[in-house]
C-alpha cells in the first residue's frame, strides 16, 4: 500500500466578516497516497480551495491537524511554511503569473535557480510537450501553451506534491485536455503526488481517486476503477 503524504484530521477553517463567521472547512479528514492522481469536487464554495491551500501552507488551519509526511503543517510558523512550500510544493493556478518579459525558458529556470535538486529547465518544458517553444513570450503562446509553461516551472524543482487550483477554468475544452494530458503525465513520469481542484465534473475520470466537497465537507470518496486518457474525457 501506497505510503501516506497528506493526512488531514477534523480540519476545520473559519473566517470572521465582522460579526459573520463564514466556515469555508467543517470537520474535514483525508488522507491522499504517494503517487496518487486525485480530482476534489464540488462548486464554489464548499472547500476544496481553502483544504488546498492548508495542505500547501498557503493558509493555516482554525482547528484539527494537518500533517505532510512525519511534518505537522498546523504546527508550524511563517518562515517554517515558506520552506516547506520552496521544498516540497508545486503549485499550479488558473491564472498562470509568467512574467511577460520572460521567455518560457526563462519563466522556468526562475525556479532551478532556488531548488536544492532541480531538473534542467529543457527537461520539464519537454515532459509538458514544449520542447519547441522555449524561447517564446507568454504573449506568442496560447492559453493552453501558457498553462503548461505553469506547469513546468511548478514540477521543475522536482517537488513531492503538485497542487493544482482549477487549472483547466480558463481555458476551453480542446486546450484543457492538453493540460490534463501534461499533469496525467508528470503523475506517470515522476510519480508525483497529485491534486486537482475543479468543478468540471468530466475530469474525475482521469483520477486515482474522487473527493466530492458540498458545504465544507467531503460528502463522499470515490475510488475510480476505469480511468481513462484525458483526450477520451467528454466536456
Amino acid at each position: 500500500m501506497a505510503a501516506t503524504v497528506f493526512k488531514a484530521e477534523g480540519l476545520t477553517k473559519t473566517y470572521q466578516t465582522g460579526d459573520v463567521a463564514v466556515h469555508a472547512l467543517r470537520g474535514v479528514d483525508l488522507d491522499l497516497f504517494e503517487g496518487e492522481l486525485s480530482v476534489m469536487l464540488g462548486p464554489s464554495g464548499s472547500g476544496k480551495s481553502t483544504l488546498l491551500n492548508i495542505l500547501g501552507g498557503l493558509d493555516t488551519a482554525t482547528s484539527g491537524i494537518a500533517r505532510f509526511k512525519d511534518l505537522e503543517l498546523t504546527g508550524l510558523d511563517e518562515h517554517s511554511l515558506t520552506l516547506y512550500r520552496r521544498n516540497h510544493v508545486g503549485f499550479v493556478f488558473q491564472f498562470y503569473n509568467l512574467i511577460p518579459s520572460l521567455t518560457a525558458l526563462e519563466n522556468v529556470a526562475l525556479v532551478t535557480e532556488i531548488a536544492e535538486d532541480p531538473m534542467r529547465p529543457e527537461e520539464a518544458l519537454d515532459l509538458v510537450a514544449l520542447d519547441e517553444r522555449l524561447n517564446h513570450f507568454p504573449a506568442q503562446l496560447s492559453g493552453g501553451e501558457q498553462q503548461r509553461v505553469a506547469i513546468a516551472r511548478a514540477i521543475a524543482k522536482r517537488p513531492e506534491v503538485l497542487l493544482c487550483d482549477e487549472p483547466t477554468g480558463a481555458l476551453d475544452s480542446k486546450t484543457g485536455v492538453l493540460v490534463l494530458e501534461a499533469l496525467t503525465e508528470v503523475n506517470r513520469e515522476l510519480g508525483t503526488t497529485t491534486a486537482v481542484i475543479t468543478h468540471n465534473a468530466a475530469t474525475r475520470k482521469i483520477a486515482h481517486r474522487v473527493f466530492y466537497f458540498h458545504d465544507g465537507r467531503i460528502a463522499r470518496t470515490e475510488i475510480n476503477k476505469t480511468r481513462v486518457a484525458p483526450r477520451e474525457v467528454t466536456w
